[in-house]
């Protein structure tokens, strides 16, 4: 547990971008209308390509001893590999129904 404060306080302006950014993208997302979920799937491929670009920076440049710092940014790459072939397989599924039946 004092590894986990003494992590958040030396990286006290990543933490501060983490909250905001979840505050953002949570109004973001809830000001988008049901119907355009699904096409902007497409887009929100590429905000996960993001953060597993930005997992690996932050696993690159941490200490090889911190722990938390590496299993965070394993995880975060791991959710959001996780994320983007989630949103390849239903952008597909979705362009397979505008085809037309043989």
């Amino acid at each position: 547990m004092n590894q986990l404060l003494e992590f958040i306080k030396d990286n006290i302006q990543i933490t501060y971008i983490l909250i905001l950014s979840i505050f953002v993208g949570v109004e973001v997302i809830k000001s988008i209308p049901a119907v355009l979920h699904t096409p902007l799937m497409s887009g929100a491929n590429a905000l996960s390509g993001v953060v597993i670009v930005g997992a690996i920076l932050v696993m690159l440049h941490s200490d090889p001893n911190d722990f938390i710092a590496l299993t965070l940014g394993f995880l975060a790459v791991v959710l959001g590999i996780l994320n983007v072939v989630g949103g390849f397989a239903v952008t597909h599924r979705m362009l397979q129904m505008f085809k037309k039946k043989k």
